[in-house]
């Protein structure tokens, strides 16, 4: 039996060797005397903490030469087993990259492996940091390690292992590709540690990572350090969302259950409206069941999580606003969570950390209600804040100085900032498109951040009561470990051009297929074959049954379908001509018509009012118009008023006679409804309707159908005693071959779904002479140093000169249109420009653009499925021209009005790519270059300059 302790060595050892023989005592003192020789044994002295056994199998796995991918929950350490890999890599005299998503985890890592090996061992790269670069042990973003592996990079020499923090991030739909094409493309002497949160396909991932990376163990771990108890909030009481009880499937707490069958039958608002009569013991009941259930208030939750012990907690509200809203709340109704010595801490970290902002600027962040609100111990955490603010916030949180923070759902995949408490104050989120529930896998990740581990017992996740919750729901979230791992990798312009260089068109388009994309589309193709084999054996089964001794009913079979589908076409067209038939002679009715609906509820006499005509023919006369067709309004014999639909009229109606509405009818008034059908009764009541007379079937006289007819009655198998009996299965063999059939169109397109992606592509940039067969042309060479989502564009403005004889900061303007992307589309206003040259460039890019778009449907690429160019979004453009132009913060961001964080983000990302352009623009004749260095020295500024984080 093995057993794996969380405990240092040789604690335990000697009170489990008491009762062994001498042979056994001296063969667990050979295994110890062992693992003292490891390189784990040394590793695990630096830690004044034992270590959990999944940690101990990863690093034994790691130690035996072995890749490893280890997921477990958020908290639960999984980045000892990649500091273990740092521990031999410099122990075995080789390098060792750690790659995370984001630049706030870089750096927060930095700092943590330059306080254990100091910081002469350590490096750090990112986007626009780059700090002892050729050390043993680097830090990055993955996207620098990409293009590293793109450019050949000599820092590449004497790496031996890659830790990818976070590596679930390859299911990012704009971000995720970069992962999986690190993993295809390091060396197969390099050792990948991957650490990913908890997955429900971690052994599909697993198999993938061992068939391209070689031997991988994969060590999946379900347990929590800290145990998480789930709780809503309704009202001043805390419920359990689970009873307690001895069984295994946890049961939903029978309050909260009453409490939403309650609330459900409680009488509405516009019930009470309409007069209802409630008894007493009713208004009653809805006294007492309203001063238990309702939402607490943001500052109301904070109290009671404090009155409870709960703090500190993260509250997840998914908006910025509502974030900031919810401090200014909380800070009004004088809730206050520090004392005077807290606040003083907190006031000289703050002091400290933004000694560097301009007196000026602070005004314009909003400084002074951030640090009220930081000196009370409550604080927003989002996107739209200044990069140094997040961190400060992130810092006194993890001091415990900050004890509530208003957070979005970013905040779940970023830095490491557990918390005690968890709050989620509604299960429904904006997902750019609707408003939608949350997923298990979204619920787990928000939660994973209760409880910390060596400080709390016990986490604590807590849901607002909202109306209309179903308790039965969110225990399902509460209790699915539903987050599979789905592949976002599609190839680019860039990573096409950049792997045709590197291994030519035919070694690419291979590697390509090895992709965790392809690995899962083929898979999924497994079960879909599986079935197509079952169904070509039922095939061979319904043939054999249907054979006739007189001939080939397979024809047979043939001629009667083609004849009933012969009879079906036209019968259809005979109904389609009828519609349209109707749909005229409605067309034709006038307000006091008066007709005879010759079917449906209302079939018989009846008075047009309005003739409800489709949109765009008024037919001389104003009345609602329809969309959908003629609908028109009519006052029936017995004193109805309906809309009718073309379904009511199978056949063309003729008006019978006239009459006049008077002008004074009212079709709301009883009175005016039986005045004006008593008149139509009178004038029309004696009048019959003309019957329709079915017209002739056109298959009566279609030569085909005759034809077919002959040729089946002709056939040998028409006279078989057996005929129908061989047509059932005929038929079942029809059936079952047309399902065969689209199932093999199935596997057919996601067979090789990535490579023919690539075939497309590639072919696009022959025919605008980036490739030539396998050779990458001068351009092409200029693309492959383009990284992002308009890398095309990009080569092709640079290919074309749009951008000589602009200015740095016109160079910004237009530059910044290839990254920003407005967080809510708004074509209702076009965005302020600048003029002169740069307007002019910026149009010049957007007539590119529609090229480009034109040729990519032409070759059959497609942006909906993540490939292809996105058209250029001009909205960013002002603010980068005016921030290159040197004009103040406030100023700027007054014009644009856009909060400080984004700002800074975009003019970092928009700073990323003209460093990009810097190095793939000609160097000679052109002045774009130089231009584009100047650029980012306008950009790299204030704010910009001194915002650590991107």
């Amino acid at each position: 039996m093995i057993v794996l302790l969380s405990v240092r060595p040789g604690t335990l050892e000697s009170t489990m060797t008491e009762d062994l023989s001498p042979a056994e005592r001296y063969a667990a003192a050979r295994r110890r005397a062992a693992e003292q020789a490891t390189a784990l044994a040394g590793f695990r002295e630096m830690y004044d903490f034992g270590l959990d056994p999944f940690q101990i199998e990863s690093c034994q796995a790691l130690e035996a030469g072995k890749g490893v991918l280890v997921a477990a929950p958020t908290g639960s350490g999984k980045t000892i087993v990649g500091e273990f890999a740092v521990h031999l890599a410099l122990q075995q005299g080789r390098k060792c990259f750690y790659t995370t998503p984001i630049k706030a985890l870089s750096n927060q890592k930095y700092a943590d492996l330059c306080r254990r090996y100091g910081s002469g061992k350590v490096g750090l790269l990112t986007g626009d940091n780059s700090l002892n670069s050729e050390a043993p042990v680097v830090v990055m973003t993955t996207e620098v390690l990409r293009n590293m592996l793109y450019a050949g990079s000599q820092t590449l020499l004497g790496l031996g292992y890659v830790v990818m923090d976070e590596v679930h991030y390859l299911s990012d739909r704009f971000r995720g590709a970069v992962w999986e094409e690190v993993i295809i493309h390091l060396p197969e002497s390099v050792t990948l540690v991957s650490l990913s949160a908890t997955v429900s396909n971690a052994e599909e991932f697993g198999d993938w990572l061992d068939t391209v990376r070689g031997d991988t163990e994969v060590i999946v771990s379900e347990h929590r350090p800290v145990p998480l108890f789930q709780h809503v909030l309704a009202g001043r009481r805390m419920y359990d969302l689970f009873e307690e009880g001895e069984s295994r499937r946890r049961a939903v707490n029978p309050d909260l259950t009453r409490m939403a069958r309650m609330e459900a039958s409680r009488p509405s608002f516009q019930d009470r409206r309409r007069g209802r009569a409630m008894r007493e013991a009713d208004r009653e009941r809805e006294r007492r069941q309203r001063s238990r259930i309702w939402t607490p208030s943001r500052p109301e939750v904070i109290e009671r999580l404090d009155a409870e012990g709960l703090l500190p907690a993260i509250t997840f509200i998914f908006s910025r606003a509502a974030c900031e809203a919810a401090v200014q709340q909380c800070l009004y109704a004088g809730l206050r969570l520090n004392d005077e010595e807290a606040r003083e801490r907190v006031r000289a970290l703050v002091e400290e950390r933004t000694a560097a902002i301009p007196a000026e600027d602070l005004h314009v962040l909003g400084y002074y209600e951030w640090l009220e609100g930081l000196e009370r111990g409550i604080a927003a955490h989002h996107a739209g804040m200044l990069p140094t603010f997040k961190e400060v916030v992130e810092e006194l949180f993890v001091q415990g100085l900050v004890k509530a923070v208003f957070a979005t759902e970013t905040l779940a995949l970023g830095i490491n900032m557990p918390a005690r408490s968890v709050v989620l104050e509604k299960l429904v989120k904006w997902n750019g498109e609707q408003h939608a529930d949350i997923t298990p896998g979204e619920y787990t990740q928000l939660t994973g951040r209760a409880g910390r581990r060596g400080i709390d017992v016990e986490g604590h996740a807590v849901v607002l009561w909202q109306r209309g919750m179903n308790p039965e729901h969110l225990a399902g979230l509460a209790g699915t470990r539903t987050y599979p791992l789905r592949s976002s990798f599609r190839p680019s312009y860039n990573m096409a051009v950049n792997l045709v260089d590197q291994f030519g068109r035919h070694r690419s388009r291979e590697l390509l297929e090895t992709s965790f994309a392809q690995f899962q589309a083929d898979r999924s193709v497994v079960g879909i074959s599986r079935q197509v084999q079952r169904n070509e054996e039922g095939l061979e089964g319904y043939k054999a049954s249907m054979t006739c001794h007189l001939g080939d009913f397979t024809e047979y079979a043939r001629l009667r379908r083609e004849l009933k589908d012969r009879e079906t076409e036209l019968s259809r067209q005979g109904a389609a001509q009828r519609r349209a038939e109707a749909a005229v002679a409605l067309e034709k009715l006038k307000p006091g018509d008066v007709i005879h609906v010759p079917t449906g509820k209302f079939a018989g006499l009846a008075l047009v009012l309005d003739p409800g005509l489709p949109a765009g023919r008024s037919n001389g006369h104003r009345g609602l118009e329809y969309h959908d067709g003629p609908r028109p309004l009519v006052l029936t014999a017995e004193r109805q008023v309906k809309r009718l639909a073309a379904i009511d009229f199978p056949v063309p109606v003729e008006p019978l006679e006239r009459m006049r509405i008077p002008k004074s009818f009212n079709p709301r008034s009883p009175q005016s409804r039986r005045d004006l059908a008593s008149a139509l009764r009178t004038k029309a009541g004696h009048i019959s309707a003309e019957r329709h007379r079915k017209q002739r079937s056109q298959a009566a006289d279609d030569r085909e159908i005759a034809r077919l007819r002959t040729a089946l009655r002709a056939h040998p198998c028409h006279g078989c005693d057996d005929r129908e009996d061989h047509a059932r299965w005929a038929e079942r063999y029809h059936r079952l071959m047309r399902d065969t059939r689209h199932l093999e169109h199935r596997i057919e397109g996601r067979t090789n779904t990535i490579a023919r992606t690539f075939d497309r592509i590639v072919a696009l940039l022959t025919e605008l002479d980036y490739l030539r067969g396998d050779e990458v042309t001068e351009h092409g060479k200029r693309l492959a140093r383009l990284y992002g989502e308009l890398d095309l564009l990009a080569s092709e403005c640079l290919r074309e000169g749009v951008w000589e004889g602009l200015g740095p900061a016109e160079l910004a303007a237009c530059v910044s249109a290839l990254v920003y992307e407005a967080r809510v589309s708004d074509d209702a206003t076009a965005p302020k420009l600048p003029s002169g040259k740069a307007k002019a460039a910026l149009g010049e890019m957007v007539r590119i653009w529609g090229r480009l778009d034109a040729l990519e449907e032409d070759f059959r690429i497609n942006q909906t499925e993540g490939v292809g160019q996105r058209e250029p979004d001009l909205g960013f453009a002002w603010a980068a021209y005016m921030w290159a132009s040197g004009k103040g913060l406030d100023e700027v961001l007054r014009e644009v009005e856009m909060p400080a964080g984004d700002f800074v983000r975009w003019c970092k990302q928009v700073i990323d790519v003209l460093g990009q352009i810097s190095a793939a623009a000609p160097m000679e004749g052109s002045l774009v270059a130089r231009n584009a260095r100047k650029a980012v020295d306008g950009l790299l500024r204030g704010v910009v300059a001194y915002s650590s984080v991107g």
